[in-house]
């Protein structure tokens, strides 16, 4: 009996923490050689989310014979204070062949940081109402109103501001390398810098004349 009780205490799931998108791009991922070992944001070190969001982009590759291992399904998720990408390989992406573009979705699984890219490998993908993304966010700002020390989306703004100063500032250089950009906030998620650079390329303010290198069009 006891050596079972050990081993249940042993596989213990970490928290779900229940996270804002925006909130969670906000975090400091901590790497252990080539081993994530957690996301630091605030006093919390996370290691399992629970979110909610819109489905925004499907795509999956279905191996077959020898490069049967290569199968994966990748989403993007969008909760309308950013983007997060989730990831599932071989066998464990069966399980959400019912998940499509434009579906409400709860998403239950651990956090993964691979080539400068924090990302999620879901456990639990369930479709739900709408409705559910309102109640998240109330959740969250509940929970950000009794520890100032979370993230605010005012600390997004400010970094967005910070990089299109950057970028303006290059322009008698010819422009900046987005890689300077990711070097100035070293204690910022490289997946929050590069969502800021892409709005403001969709924004039309500034423009890649070629990879890497970011421009302000004025």
């Amino acid at each position: 009996m006891f050596p079972v009780l050990k081993m249940a205490e042993q596989f213990k799931r970490n928290t779900a923490y229940k996270l804002r998108i925006g909130e969670l791009l906000m975090g400091t991922p901590l790497i252990n050689g080539d081993r994530f070992n957690f996301l630091e944001l605030g006093n919390r070190k996370i290691v399992r989310i629970n979110l909610v969001g819109n489905i925004v982009d499907k795509y999956e590759s279905k191996g077959a014979g020898e490069s049967e291992g290569k199968r994966y399904m990748f989403f993007t998720l969008d909760d309308g204070s950013g983007q997060i990408k989730l990831k599932s390989f071989g066998d464990d992406s069966e399980k959400f062949n019912n998940i499509f573009q434009g579906q409400t979705v709860v998403v239950i699984g651990n956090l993964k940081h691979w080539n400068n890219e924090t990302y999620v490998a879901p456990e639990i993908i369930k479709e739900v109402d709408v409705k559910y993304l309102l109640l998240r966010k109330l959740e969250t700002e509940k929970e950000k109103n009794l520890n100032s020390g979370h993230v605010v989306k005012e600390q997004i703004m400010a970094i967005k501001d910070k990089i299109l100063e950057m970028i303006k500032n290059s322009e008698d250089k010819g422009g900046i390398d987005s890689a300077d950009i990711f070097a100035k906030f070293p204690e910022v998620s490289s997946s929050l810098i590069q969502q800021e650079i892409q709005k403001l390329l969709e924004e039309g303010i500034v423009f890649e004349p070629r990879p890497g290198k970011i421009r302000w069009l004025g």
